[in-house]
């Protein structure tokens, strides 16, 4: 059963198309990637799909339920939660106040528990649990970003590229837990320039160019692909 269906999207900034009529889905325990070079369109489509960017046309539908006019609020409430590129701490806070803003939105007594497993899934943050966000390493902030995303209690996690301006060791570490939250069953569409890395922890993936989707398939036969591994792999 698909969890995202997007069919025919169109997205523009001002007179530029960005988005040109991408269509493709997402199934409930998946983990998709949408892979592209910068500026092809990978942030648009997130953005689209999270209410932060207004699309001119095309369908979008969640959990079999139509989101259009549902503001960016709503969508984290239903389920629909993204991580968004830059990280976006809320630096005056803790990492365990930051990780309870994750939890806003909710109103069920398992915030606590929630907490420890996230702090399970990357000790880091529990032995700097009262260190204000903002004076973090960009590798920490990308913990505690996924992380208060986790607190929202995702049906559909967005992951825009969580690799990105990472050490080697802590890109590992990040794709890691991706790796291991999907196969406890979280749904993810993951957004990343790291072809490689997203096609080894991806169950299928699609290529997008100058905003429209130019090849799709299993990731498996992609990280094989000659024109994939040409193009994004550098081979």
């Amino acid at each position: 059963m698909n969890m995202l269906n997007v069919e025919a999207l169109h997205v523009a900034y001002g007179g530029i198309r960005a988005i040109k009529g991408i269509s493709f889905s997402v199934k409930r325990g998946e983990l998709v990637s949408l892979l592209g070079a910068n500026g092809a369109g990978k942030t648009t489509t997130l953005k689209a799909l999270t209410a932060l960017h207004p699309r001119l046309s095309g369908r979008i539908s969640f959990q079999n339920s139509p989101i259009d006019g549902l503001g960016t609020w709503d969508l984290a409430k239903r389920g629909l939660v993204m991580v968004p590129e830059g990280r976006g701490s809320f630096t005056r806070m803790t990492i365990f106040e930051d990780l309870q803003m994750g939890a806003y939105l909710r109103d069920d007594k398992d915030v606590d528990n929630d907490i420890e497993k996230v702090f399970a899934l990357f000790p880091r943050l529990k032995e700097r649990r009262k260190q204000l966000a903002g004076t973090m390493s960009g590798g920490e902030q990308q913990m505690l970003a996924m992380g208060r995303a986790l607190m929202a209690k995702p049906q559909l996690l967005l992951l825009d590229e969580p690799s990105m301006g990472l050490s080697p060791m802590m890109v590992d570490t990040i794709f890691e837990v991706i790796r291991n939250i999907h196969q406890e069953g979280m749904t993810i569409l993951l957004v990343e320039q790291n072809a490689a890395r997203a096609l080894q922890v991806a169950d299928r993936a699609y290529v997008i160019e100058s905003g429209e989707i130019i090849m799709q398939g299993a990731a498996s036969m992609m990280l094989n692909d000659p024109r994939v591994r040409a193009a994004y792999l550098g081979e």
